[in-house]
C-alpha cells in the first residue's frame, strides 16, 4: 500500500489534493500537514510514507530549502512540489534539488491526476507545456546544479546544523537545540565547510539562503499593506 503525505497550509487546496489522490487509488493511505515542522514530524513518526506533496511556500519551508532538507533527511521519500508559480526556472531548480515532479496549483484536475499517477509510479513529472523550457533552464543553470551537488553531500545532521548556522545560531546554541555536544557541532561545522567548499558561516548561510523562493502573493500583500 502506498502512503502519501499532503503538505499544504491551505485547507481547501489540501482537501482537493487528498481527493485527487483518492480518485487515483482508493487504497492509498493518506496523511496531511499544514506546516513544514508538522511535515518533518509526521515523516519521523511515519517512516512508511512513500510520497510527499509539498507546497513550495508552506510556512517554515523557505522555498527550496524545505525540499533540500527533506531529501537530506528522508532520501527514500519522493517529493513532488506544488505551487501557484509555474516558472520554468523554479521548476528546473526544484528538479535539481531532488524533486520527483512539479505541478501548478492552477493545473486542471486531469493534469494533477496525471502528475500524481506519474510520480506514484516512480517517474518524474514536468508539465508538458513547460517541458522544453525546463530542459533549457536545467542545461543553462550550472550554478544551481553545483549547489545541489554540494548540498547532497551533507548528512541529515549536517543539514540541520547548516540550517541553524544560517539562522545565526552559535555552536553552543546549536548543541542545545540538537541535544549534542558542542565539540560535535564544531566537527559538523568543519565538515560542512569542507563539503560545501566555503570558508566561513556567512558563505555557508548565503549558499543555503540561495534556495529561498519569494512568494509573489506575500510580496503583493505586503505592497498593499504599505500602500494602505
Amino acid at each position: 500500500m502506498i502512503t502519501v503525505l499532503v503538505a499544504d497550509d491551505h485547507p481547501l487546496f489540501r482537501a482537493a489534493l487528498l481527493t485527487a489522490v483518492r480518485s487515483i487509488d482508493a487504497t492509498v493511505s493518506l496523511l496531511e500537514s499544514a506546516s513544514f515542522d508538522e511535515t518533518t514530524a509526521c515523516l519521523r513518526e511515519a517512516p512508511e510514507v512513500d510520497l510527499v506533496l509539498l507546497d513550495l511556500h508552506m510556512p517554515g519551508s523557505h522555498g527550496l530549502m524545505g525540499l533540500a532538507a527533506l531529501r537530506a533527511e528522508f532520501p527514500s521519500v519522493a517529493v513532488m512540489m506544488i505551487s501557484a508559480q509555474d516558472d520554468p526556472q523554479i521548476i528546473a531548480r526544484a528538479l535539481a534539488h531532488g524533486a520527483s515532479g512539479y505541478v501548478s496549483k492552477s493545473a486542471p484536475l486531469d493534469q494533477l491526476k496525471a502528475a500524481l499517477q506519474c510520480v506514484m509510479e516512480g517517474g518524474t513529472y514536468v508539465p508538458s507545456h513547460r517541458l522544453l523550457a525546463v530542459q533549457q533552464a536545467r542545461q543553462s543553470n550550472a550554478v544551481e546544479q553545483e549547489t545541489a551537488r554540494r548540498l547532497s553531500r551533507l548528512t541529515p545532521q549536517q543539514f540541520k546544523v547548516l540550517g541553524l548556522l544560517a539562522q545565526g545560531r552559535l555552536n553552543k546554541q546549536i548543541a542545545d537545540d540538537l541535544g549534542i555536544q558542542e565539540r560535535t557541532v564544531k566537527a559538523h561545522v568543519s565538515a560542512i565547510f569542507d563539503r560545501l567548499g566555503v570558508r566561513n558561516r556567512t558563505q555557508a548561510g548565503v549558499l543555503l539562503s540561495s534556495l529561498d523562493v519569494h512568494d509573489p502573493l506575500k510580496i503583493s500583500q505586503g505592497m498593499e499593506s504599505s500602500q494602505g
